[in-house]
């Protein structure tokens, strides 16, 4: 099955941009994926083209028009999973990430200016994303780094099946670190533990590394991880002090 993606922006031709390179590019040609662009500024009813307009209530900026965007989003197939990309979404988890890749692929909206009309979030089913606590020129970036996480998990661009088992994110950990040739660097070597051959002595280093290097980089990952452990199994009984 086809991933397929369609976005909506401003600026079309941004896409597919580094989505043209490297596994993602080759998985485009190969099919894996698919992509298309609509021009938002298409589906104006004006002479000027108008797809922005003042903010209600003053201020500064432009907003875009509801209309001329639900016009645009009307237009293209309504069987995926509609995305806006906005600094006011709900923060794009790698869980997020594989639940979009299982599926047929995904509708972005990429903003510019102060944003969209609210009213088109109250009329259409858009779930808003961001991919971090920062400000950008538009939502065409965050759209490529939304797509790079889903492509890379699609059947057969990793290679391996197993090849993203470990990374970060996906245990609840960041990834332990890594070592390569040469052995000495700098003054520096590879933890002795790496050239053992034991793997059960490799992958408790590992372990273990990836849970202290979470906790001191990353507390919040670290007490969600702790939190999650200690969690009774779903449905399991709780004791009461009456017990």
């Amino acid at each position: 099955m086809t991933f397929t993606t369609t976005i909506l922006t401003l600026y079309p031709e941004m896409f597919p941009g580094p989505l043209g390179l490297s596994l993602a590019g080759r998985a485009l040609s190969e099919g894996r994926w698919s992509l298309d662009t609509v021009q938002i500024r298409d589906f104006a009813t004006d002479k000027h083209r108008s797809v922005d307009d003042t903010p209600a209530g003053g201020g500064a900026g432009m907003v875009l028009r509801a209309d001329v965007v639900a016009a645009a989003l009307d237009s293209v197939p309504q069987d995926r999973p509609i995305l806006a990309m906005t600094p006011r979404g709900a923060p794009l988890t790698q869980e997020r990430v594989r639940d979009l890749a299982v599926g047929p692929g995904v509708t972005i909206l990429c903003g510019r200016f102060e944003g969209f009309d609210e009213r088109l979030f109250e009329a259409r089913a858009i779930e808003e994303v961001a991919i971090g606590d920062y400000i950008l020129s538009g939502g065409e970036m965050g759209a490529l780094v939304l797509l790079d996480a889903c492509i890379r998990l699609l059947p057969g661009v990793m290679g391996a099946p197993s090849s993203g088992d470990e990374e970060s994110f996906e245990s609840g950990l960041l990834e332990y670190p890594h070592y390569t040739r040469p052995y000495e660097w700098e003054g520096r070597t590879i933890p002795e533990v790496l050239r053992s051959g034991d793997h059960a002595r490799i992958a408790a280093w590992r372990k273990a590394r990836a849970e202290t290097d979470t906790r001191l980089r990353r507390p919040d990952l670290w007490e969600r991880y702790v939190g999650a452990r200690v969690q009774p199994p779903s449905g399991a009984r709780r004791e009461t002090k009456d017990e």
